[in-house]
């Protein structure tokens, strides 16, 4: 793999660690463990038993706490703890080839989970402003397609799964945007005083 192939698939872990950072962290040392890639050293570690069942069962946690309308934002809350440094790891690690972290890697891989983890965190937000669970429930478990599709399209083609991160961030975003717009308008009328 070239530098730059290695470079997107940390920017890549970093982006997914930042929607589902406990399945990313178990879906990488999984595919290390059963021989799928090769993990840079720095990324071993997450080849271990105590790594591999801390992850599964925080994300099996996180599986369903993820479904509950209004747990699932607080999840979101305290999850910025974990995500954020989860995603700076992930990045410096996979860019690391001795296993020394670089300070440049570290902040544009936390840069990315930030960002990423503010959509995810927005967009669900707003899907909480509806009275129904469905829309929640086909959230989270997009995201969680997403993430193992993630995975699995970033080792096998990174530049494919780049330009579908970027793409689909961008329309996110956009689209929350435009959400939180069209609400504040609809609110701005509905308290509005009419003329006299």
């Amino acid at each position: 793999m070239t530098e730059a192939h290695i470079y997107v698939i940390g920017i890549l872990l970093a982006w997914m660690a930042g929607i589902r950072a406990y399945l990313t962290v178990f879906g990488v040392g999984l595919a290390g463990l059963l021989g799928w890639v090769d993990l840079p050293p720095a990324l071993q570690a997450t080849q271990s038993w105590w790594v591999l069942g801390t992850s599964g069962a925080l994300a099996l946690a996180e599986f369903f706490a993820d479904k509950i309308p209004g747990v699932d934002s607080v999840w979101d809350l305290v999850q910025t703890l974990a995500r954020v440094p989860a995603g700076a790891f992930l990045a410096a690690a996979t860019l690391s080839p001795d296993g020394q972290l670089g300070t440049g890697a570290l902040v544009a891989g936390a840069g990315v989970a930030l960002a990423s983890h503010g959509l995810k965190a927005g967009s669900r937000a707003l899907l909480n402003t509806s009275p129904e669970p469905a829309s929640n429930w086909v959230a989270s478990t997009a995201e969680d397609t997403v993430v193992i599709g993630g995975l699995a399209l970033a080792m096998a083609h990174p530049w494919v799964a780049l330009l579908l991160v970027v793409g689909s961030s961008l329309l996110g975003a956009l689209l929350v945007w435009w959400i939180w717009r069209t609400l504040s308008r609809g609110v701005r009328r509905l308290f509005a005083t009419p003329p006299a």
